[in-house]
């Protein structure tokens, strides 16, 4: 006696390696099995150490580099000393402002707009009655910026001096000129850090807008290896995610 055909539903995990997935997937009935990230990640991984390694004298003064004699090759390592010696040299060279220049309105137009043709111009308005507490905060720090980086022109006036009306409300505003334009502006210092703002903080946008190399000696090289550290371990953590993500991945 013949049995009807009775159609039978069975349930197919697509990602298992059988043959008879094989046979489905020729026939298209189910998809090709997706290719398995982690060799992408492992060439991350590696890519990322190759560049860490490359990289590894950034940002060292000639002192650290001496330092370092025992450890490097020799030869990379004096080649390593002049290219240093001659990025502090061009930097001595270029730092020819040294200070924080108090602006009046007149010479706006010659003391940011045309200045900034030849070097990165950085303007604080600051607070128009002195009591602003951010206003404080960057008035300090802008000396030392100005100090620190003598390559970069760095300028301050009382906002309603440059701007008539503009709002107490708004300072500190930062406005960064290169060219003869505006290429950033930062109004109060909500965006940064408050008024635990810090002299990192405004290196970031010293490197954000292209007025210093991130590899500068000049800069806080700790956020420079805590930034690399970071991306090594998001890299690490996107493995583990990806990994316990395939073993969360079976159909029920």
């Amino acid at each position: 006696m013949n049995m009807p055909d009775v159609p039978v539903n069975v349930e197919v995990n697509p990602n298992e390696d059988t043959e008879w997935n094989d046979i489905l997937r020729k026939h298209g009935i189910i998809p090709e099995k997706p290719p398995s990230p982690t060799p992408m990640i492992e060439e991350a991984l590696q890519e990322a150490r190759r560049l860490a390694h490359e990289n590894r004298l950034e940002g060292k003064d000639l002192d650290e580099l001496a330092e370092l004699e025992d450890e490097e090759d020799e030869d990379f390592l004096e080649e390593y000393r002049k290219k240093r010696l001659a990025e502090l040299l061009t930097i001595s060279a270029a730092s020819v402002y040294n200070e924080v220049y108090h602006l009046q309105k007149p010479d706006y137009s010659r003391e940011v707009t045309e200045a900034s043709k030849q070097c990165f111009v950085f303007v604080l308005l600051t607070s128009s009655q002195g009591t602003n507490t951010e206003s404080r905060v960057l008035i300090e720090i802008w000396r030392q910026l100005a100090t620190k980086f003598g390559d970069v022109k760095f300028c301050q006036i009382r906002a309603e001096l440059c701007i008539e009306g503009y709002p107490d409300r708004n300072t500190p505003t930062i406005l960064v000129y290169k060219d003869g334009d505006i290429r950033r502006q930062i109004v109060t210092l909500r965006e940064l850090n408050g008024v635990r703002t810090n002299i990192e903080d405004l290196e970031k946008v010293l490197v954000d807008v292209g007025a210093v190399k991130a590899t500068d000696s000049r800069l806080q090289r700790k956020v420079q290896n805590d930034d690399l550290a970071g991306g090594t371990n998001k890299i690490r953590q996107g493995t583990v995610g990806q990994m316990e993500g395939d073993e969360d991945s079976d159909w029920d």
